[in-house]
């Protein structure tokens, strides 16, 4: 099983692979993404990191509040999309 998990308060220059990067040492990563605004492509300051079940407590713990690129960044579970 996999779960996601938000990642919020990013600097807009993380990419996905940065992303999976900065998670890779605690844990295992099976996909990341930063989503971006449509009309300009620009990041939006947030993403998801696809990790195994395990795995995410530990990368919960591990990662929010941490220093990511100079910003604090919030990870929490994500919550499942509505409608």
């Amino acid at each position: 099983m996999a779960k996601t998990l938000y990642v919020g308060n990013l600097p807009w220059s993380t990419t996905d692979t940065s992303l999976a990067d900065a998670f890779r040492p605690h844990g295992t990563v099976i996909s990341s993404r930063i989503i971006t605004d449509k009309e300009t492509g620009r990041s939006r300051g947030f993403g998801f990191v696809e990790v195994e079940d395990d795995d995410a407590e530990n990368m919960v713990t591990a990662m929010n509040g941490n220093d990511f690129g100079g910003r604090q960044i919030v990870v929490n579970e994500a919550k499942p999309r509505q409608g």
